[in-house]
Parts: C-alpha cells; structure tokens; sequence
C-alpha cells in the first residue's frame, strides 16, 4: 500500500492534514455499486482523499464505501479518510447552506466532512440541478451572506475546513476582507495545458492550497477532452523515461506544490496514478512543460445558449494567466 504525501491546512482542530493526491467521484454512470466498489478498492491501494459532491450523486455510494471500509477492517476510524463536498449554486444563499451541507452529510452517512467547498460562484434558481439551465435561472452570488453561513457550518462542526471551488483572485481577495475564517482551498481546473501560475502563486501568498481538478484532462466527463494525453511534448517525455504521461502530469502537479483529485475507477489506472512520489522530473523537463501553450477547457459560459455576464466575468476572470 503506497503513503501518499500530506500537507496540512487550517481546520476547527488547528493544521489538518490532507493527502495531495485523491479520487474524485464524478461520473456519468448512474451505478451506485461501480462507485462504492471504485472507493472500496482505492482505499485498500493507499487513497485517504476522496472528492464528491451533490450533483456528482456520488455521496450516498461513497458513505456505504467508508460504512464497509470499517467493517472490513480496511480503515480503523473514519478520522483516517479525508473527505470532500461541496455546496452546488442551486444553495448559494445564505439560509439555504446549512440545509445543504446537512443533507449532503445524511447521503454520506457522516457526522462531518473535512472540506466544505462552495462549487461555483454564482446561484442557480432552478428546482432539479440536472434541467436545463435558462439566462433567468442564473445570478450573481452574495458571497459575504454564503460566506457567514459557511464558517457557521464550520463553527457548528459540520466541516473541519471551508473553501472555495472555481474562484478567481479578486472573489477570493473580498471574502478574506471580511471573513473570520479564510477559505484554505481552492479547487480549480489545472494541468501542464492550463497550469494556472498566478493564481497557484496568489493562493500560496494567502496560505491557500489550490487543488486541481481535471489534471489528466477529465476524459470521458461531460466537460472533458484528451488534449492532455494527446499532447507531444509529454508523450516524449514520458517515452524518454519508461513512463505514461499520466505519471508525467502528475509528477509536475506534485512539483507544483499542489494537490490533486484524480478520477478512474479502473483499479490498474488507480494503482498507476499512486507511482509518482519516488522520482522527479528534469530541470530540461520542467522547462519543456512550461513552454506547452496554454489552453483553458471549463468555462461557465458553455451551461448556456446565449450571453451571460454573471458567466462572462466568471471565465474573464478565471481566464487570467
């Protein structure tokens, strides 16, 4: 079983620590079992961070994974699992956060999560998070309402530590001139195609720790692509080191100083992407990765037909490099 690296964060309890390296839970297969088993399996691999979310539909399989974890003796405690969700824009108000974050905990079956993320910046009025989105539907979020609430949620224990997802400097820069409790995470989309280095510097500065999503390109996803795998100059450094490029980005990831949520449920590929810790890249490496051109893939403004300027700001502003 491989020890994956840990660093710590501010949480109720002082520093928490989190392993950099999880497994995310989005999926489009409605199989509850295939999730349940995935988790199940990466824990006995090493994996101690899993990440989920409300409209993932991935919390309740992977509470009875951690249920069944215990009983199988696979984990002793449950304080053994990092464990991530977050609040979907559909609760982006206030008095709607606590509800939110207790329902999420009762499809865990948890008393607790170690991270509570807001998703996205922006509320979405719309009854079922799965219809189609209309320009009535979004809005601008009051982030200092959503942000009391969430440090409520930690005061209240329901979560060791509270941050934000898809989060630009300037939304970050706001919450941290009024808040009690800092955001300490900020999950975004990052890879040797979109490597986010100011926004990785500017977390670092305020003792942020930016963990990426869609490292390896999320193919397969509704919002994926393989421009990562596919890309020349990380297949001929991978060729040249008896590596995969999975190996390649992850390895840069980890050399970054960030940590990362990393989807596969195929039990070869997750014992794949564990293999990263007892190598380094080249100095000549490093400098061809940063030399890639950049490419940004998520933008809000694709969940809608037409121009949005809560959307437009969101991409203006997560866009900067």
């Amino acid at each position: 079983m491989v020890s994956i690296p840990e660093m710590t964060i501010s949480s109720s309890d002082g520093r928490r620590p989190i392993p950099l390296l999880g497994l995310g839970t989005a999926t489009r297969s409605e199989n509850s079992d295939e999730v349940k088993a995935a988790v199940i399996e990466a824990i006995k691999l090493g994996y101690r961070h899993f990440d989920t979310t409300m409209l993932y539909e991935t919390e309740k399989p992977l509470g009875e994974a951690i249920k069944e974890a215990l009983s199988l003796g696979l984990i002793k405690s449950r304080a053994e699992l990092f464990i991530t969700t977050k609040l979907w824009c559909d609760s982006t108000e206030g008095h709607l956060v606590l509800p939110a974050i207790n329902k999420s905990l009762q499809e865990l079956g948890l008393k607790y999560v170690d991270l509570y993320l807001i998703h996205w910046p922006l509320k979405l009025n719309q009854d079922d998070p799965k219809s189609p989105l209309t320009k009535e539907s979004i809005a601008a979020i009051n982030i200092k309402d959503v942000w009391e609430a969430m440090e409520k949620c930690q005061n209240l224990g329901l979560t060791k530590s509270i941050g934000v997802s898809n989060f630009y400097p300037k939304l970050i820069e706001e919450i941290i001139s009024f808040a009690k409790i800092p955001p300490v995470v900020n999950q975004v989309e990052m890879n040797p195609l979109w490597q986010q280095k100011k926004l990785n510097e500017f977390c670092k500065k305020n003792d942020i720790l930016l963990t990426a999503y869609s490292p390896l390109d999320a193919f397969g996803t509704q919002w994926g692509h393989n421009r990562v795998m596919e890309c020349d100059v990380l297949q001929d450094i991978a060729k040249s080191r008896g590596k995969i490029v999975a190996h390649i980005c992850l390895r840069w990831m980890h050399e970054q100083g960030v940590s990362f949520v990393v989807k596969s449920f195929n039990p070869g590929r997750m014992k794949q992407n564990l293999d990263i810790f007892d190598w380094s890249l080249s100095e000549e490496e490093v400098i061809k990765i940063s030399q890639i051109p950049q490419q940004k893939h998520v933008y809000t403004a694709s969940m809608l037909n037409e121009p949005h300027d809560v959307l437009i700001e969101i991409d203006a502003d997560l866009a900067f490099q």
